[in-house]
C-alpha cells in the first residue's frame, strides 16, 4: 500500500497532496502477462464508478509506451462490454511512495499471534510489506485464496504451528471461492 500520480515528494495520509492510495503490483512476466494483470484488474472493481475524493480513484499508472498502449486497449474493450463512461484513469508512472506503516496489511493486522510470527522474522516494517509470504497471507485473510490453495503453500510461510491452526481455520471456515490464478 502506498501513493502514486501525485507531484507531491514523499506524501503521507495527513499531508496527501495530490496523491492516489495504490498498491503496486509486482509480476513475473513468465507466469502472467501484463495483459492478464488488466484483465484481473478490471474485473475486480467497478471501472465507471466515479471516486468522490482524487485519493480514493481507480487508476492504471503505467511504466512504458507499451503498458500504455494495452491499458488503454483493455480500457476500450471494458468501456464497449458496459456501455458505461469508464472512469479508471490511465497514466505514466511518476513514482511509488510506501504509505505509513499503519496503512500496511490490513487484513493480516486483525491477527496478532501471525503478525507476532511475522515480526520475529523480518526486522522491520519495510521488509515485512515487501514479503511474497506476508502479501499471500494477507490475501486469504482478506478473502482471496481456498482452502484447497493454501494447504499447498501454507508450510513455506514460515509459521508456527499455532499460527498455522489461526490461519487454515479462518481461510477454510469460511471456504474462499475468490482464487488468485496465479501461485
Amino acid at each position: 500500500m502506498g501513493y502514486a500520480s501525485c507531484t507531491k515528494k514523499n506524501p503521507s495520509y495527513h499531508d496527501p497532496g495530490d496523491y492516489s492510495e495504490a498498491v503496486q503490483v509486482d509480476f513475473d512476466p513468465s507466469r502472467i502477462s501484463y495483459r492478464e494483470v488488466l484483465d484481473i484488474f478490471w474485473k475486480g472493481h467497478d471501472p465507471t464508478r466515479n471516486s468522490w475524493f482524487r485519493q480514493y480513484r481507480a487508476a492504471i499508472v503505467y511504466h512504458n509506451e507499451e503498458q500504455g498502449n494495452l491499458a488503454t486497449g483493455t480500457r476500450d474493450r471494458v468501456a464497449s462490454e458496459t456501455k458505461g463512461r469508464i472512469a479508471t484513469a490511465i497514466e505514466p508512472y511518476s513514482g511509488f511512495y510506501i504509505a505509513e506503516d499503519y496503512h500496511q496489511k490490513d487484513s493480516l493486522r486483525l491477527y496478532h499471534e501471525i503478525m507476532k510470527g511475522f515480526r520475529a522474522i523480518y526486522s522491520d516494517m519495510k521488509s515485512l510489506a515487501n514479503s511474497k509470504a506476508v502479501a499471500r497471507i494477507n490475501g486469504y485473510l482478506g478473502g482471496y485464496g481456498s482452502c484447497d490453495s493454501l494447504k499447498e503453500e501454507i508450510e513455506g510461510f514460515g509459521l508456527s504451528h499455532r499460527a498455522r491452526e489461526i490461519l487454515t481455520s479462518g481461510v477454510c471456515a469460511r471456504n474462499a471461492s475468490i482464487v488468485c490464478p496465479v501461485h
